[in-house]
């Protein structure tokens, strides 16, 4: 007789064997993991503009958006963010992964082929598997390889009846690296495929105010030839909520076919009006970005002086190759009692074992160098263990 739970303890066992466990664990010391990245999320006039948004409507939104979820100060937001990132329109949904894998799987179908980055986020990959559609991996940032990829299923008999979807990050979230914009929209352009570009991690970072990698690396006419854009309220701007930019007939597909939209209880209220003051905060934040890609640049060199594997990273996401889950567990857990929280990143999240340090612009350089001399004694620690 089958024993759901005896195989339920069977793979717990196996999980805690390979050194993948995972639980939650409450914040502590130094945040080197957030991806609270210009360190709005306890900014006093966010928090304030949170409170007063509660004494005016309820805590709750009580339904789906299109039942009784939904208001006026959910408009003001979309309307005002589609002009900050020059969209016709915009629809927020709960978080950035029901962004991903309802757009994905709204638009796409079991006569779709979907090209993808093989280290796109989890969002993205579910979407794709749960939509049908003929999924098709290339290389990590291999444009040669995509276009390989590209050009055998256009020449293929049956190519006129197969939509064709290119998805990739901006900024990949596990390596901090990126690929070549305007090459992407290029092959999108000449293979007559639908581009989905995930700016979550480049949003308030990169580009003019911090409109995003679109707007520091494409021309206007190259952004408008993106058909999604994948925001997140979660990251930069210090809430939480997706954000999907397109076409006016885009949202109102969008709103009538995604399906984790219309069943979906609306977020809280509130969070529109913080919204509305975070992206107000945001615009004029050119120091904080300024200083968070230095002190990146600076953890970069030190780590690369004192002989520690990072991955190519160009931002301020930087991580630490390790050789192994338990290696990457043990620095966590030793830098924890330094007070530093580094978390450890372990397959199947990433294919190699890693401390993925994510910079917030509240670190100092000081920060920075506290956290290398403690790497440094901990692998000097680990070391004198051996022996």
């Amino acid at each position: 007789m089958y024993d759901h739970w005896k195989q339920i303890e069977k793979e717990m066992e196996s999980i805690r064997a390979k050194n993948l466990y995972r639980r939650c664990k409450v914040t502590y010391g130094i945040d080197f993991c957030s991806n609270d990245y210009l360190g709005l999320s306890g900014h006093p006039g966010l928090v304030s503009a949170f409170k007063e948004a509660l004494d005016t409507d309820t805590v709750g939104s009580t339904a789906a958006r299109l039942v009784r979820g939904h208001r006026q100060t959910m408009d003001d937001w979309e309307n005002e963010f589609s002009s900050f990132v020059h969209s016709e329109a915009s629809l927020t949904v709960a978080n950035g992964f029901i962004a991903n894998f309802g757009l994905i799987d709204t638009i796409a179908d079991s006569r779709t082929v979907i090209f993808t980055d093989r280290l796109n986020h989890a969002s993205i990959l579910d979407g794709i598997r749960i939509s049908g559609a003929i999924k098709k991996y290339y290389n990590h940032l291999n444009l040669d390889h995509l276009e390989e990829q590209l050009a055998k299923v256009t020449s293929s008999e049956d190519s006129k009846s197969k939509k064709k979807i290119i998805v990739s990050e901006s900024l990949f979230s596990m390596d901090g690296d990126k690929p070549d914009l305007q090459r992407l929209v290029a092959l999108k352009r000449k293979y007559n495929a639908v581009l989905i570009l995930d700016e979550a991690h480049s949003f308030g970072i990169f580009g003019k105010d911090g409109r995003g990698l679109a707007f520091a690396d494409l021309s206007e006419e190259e952004i408008e030839s993106i058909d999604y854009r994948i925001y997140t309220l979660g990251k930069s701007l210090g809430l939480e909520g997706g954000i999907i930019a397109t076409t006016k007939l885009g949202r109102e597909h969008l709103v009538n076919r995604m399906r984790s939209f219309i069943f979906s209880t609306a977020s809280l209220p509130a969070i529109y009006t913080a919204a509305l003051k975070s992206l107000s905060l945001l615009r004029d934040m050119d120091k904080e970005r300024v200083h968070l890609l230095r002190v990146a640049d600076i953890l970069r060199t030190k780590l690369s002086e004192n002989g520690f594997s990072i991955s190519p990273s160009v931002s301020h996401i930087v991580p630490i190759l390790m050789e192994s889950e338990q290696q990457a567990l043990y620095y966590s857990e030793e830098l924890r009692k330094k007070g530093l929280d580094v978390r450890a990143i372990r397959p199947p999240t990433v294919p190699t074992p890693r401390l993925r340090v994510s910079l917030n612009a509240t670190i100092r350089e000081g920060d920075i160098q506290n956290l290398v001399n403690s790497l440094i004694q901990v692998r000097e620690g680990k070391k004198a263990n051996l022996f």
